[in-house]
């Protein structure tokens, strides 16, 4: 259950200014709150998120438990990366109201995004995939749906700035568990 708790929190934290929040919050402010829209944003982010838990949960049994630490480390510091990356937040004119295209454009944003990256070193250091997946699936649709409900707040670049502090305190974390690798 920690590791669906972890999951939750950490997903809902690191996506905070996300690309993928920007583009439901942008997509929400032009075109309006469409179910559509919420409903494949849930759909990637459930899938993403298994994704994630499964790749982990694949790494495991074939790693030890100081070389788990050190994979863990590795997902948290390109973690670290993605939140800090400066990403064009540039606005885009959507010329479609496809569902299918966000869908793309959504999945593309979370296979890369910090987010992930958390469900998958978590799933590593606490070789619980179903909760780590689970929780990871939730903080992503509450992601989601508060960019999807409240646009004005989540498609403004000041958030970008969170998204900086994020980065900074997931490098913080993988400090200690790098030097606990190396040294245990």
């Amino acid at each position: 259950m920690t590791a669906f708790y972890f999951a939750f929190l950490a997903v809902i934290l690191a996506g905070l200014g996300a690309r993928d929040q920007t583009t439901m919050a942008t997509l929400s402010q032009r075109q309006g709150a469409r179910p559509g829209a919420l409903l494949t944003g849930i759909v990637v982010s459930i899938a993403t998120a298994a994704f994630a838990a499964w790749a982990g949960s694949f790494v495991v049994p074939l790693l030890d438990a100081q070389a788990r630490l050190v994979m863990v480390v590795i997902a948290l510091l390109l973690a670290a990366l993605e939140s800090v990356w400066p990403f064009t937040g540039r606005r885009l004119d959507e010329p479609t109201a496809s569902l299918g295209a966000l869908g793309i454009v959504l999945l593309a944003h979370q296979m890369t995004d910090a987010a992930r990256f958390i469900v998958f070193a978590l799933t590593v250091a606490t070789n619980a995939p179903f909760a780590a997946g689970i929780g990871g699936a939730a903080g992503g649709t509450a992601s989601l749906a508060a960019a999807w409900m409240l646009p004005e707040v989540f498609a403004v670049p000041k958030i970008r700035l969170w998204r900086r502090i994020c980065g900074a305190m997931l490098l913080v974390v993988a400090l200690p568990v790098a030097f606990r690798a190396l040294t245990g």
